[in-house]
């Protein structure tokens, strides 16, 4: 399989941040999930709330990582590169906040848009050799969470 390339670590790590995607879209699905979590942990981890909010929080942790990767470049590649980065977060601050329909459009576009960049930033040799099978994957996951969400 493709994700066979992919560090363990990395691939665990990755997987797990899925976890909220999934809850989020387990409780929509599922009252008895939803009841439950809302009885010990409170709405914010009910829905589509846990997804979006989580959502904006990975899309800026995703401007600092595309920023690390960032500081392996030199000259106008790294100006580029520092550019690029800080695109992810802003797009998350920026679109997140017009009710949970539109919120998981902007998200997806987002990831979307992220998957992009993470293209470019290991294109340029930026990024491990891995770095797009992980990327691919958890996008799709992301993706496929939210969009119960936006529809």
């Amino acid at each position: 399989m493709f994700w066979s390339r992919i560090p363990p670590a990395p691939l665990a790590l990755g997987l797990a941040g899925l976890l909220p995607f999934l809850w989020g879209a387990l409780t929509m699905w599922s009252d008895g999930a939803a009841a439950l979590t809302l009885s010990t942990v409170g709405p914010r981890f009910v829905g589509p709330y846990i997804g979006l909010f989580y959502g904006a929080v990975i899309l800026s942790f995703m401007s600092g990582v595309l920023w690390g990767f960032a500081t392996k470049a030199e000259g106008t590649m790294a100006a580029s590169g520092y550019a690029l980065s800080v695109l992810p977060a802003l797009w998350a601050f920026f679109t997140t906040g017009g009710g949970p329909t539109g919120a998981a459009v902007a998200l997806i576009a987002g990831f979307v848009g992220l998957l992009g960049l993470d293209w470019l930033f290991w294109r340029h040799g930026l990024a491990p050799p891995w770095w797009m099978a992980l990327r691919v994957l958890l996008t799709a996951g992301v993706v496929l969470c939210l969009l119960p969400v936006a529809f």
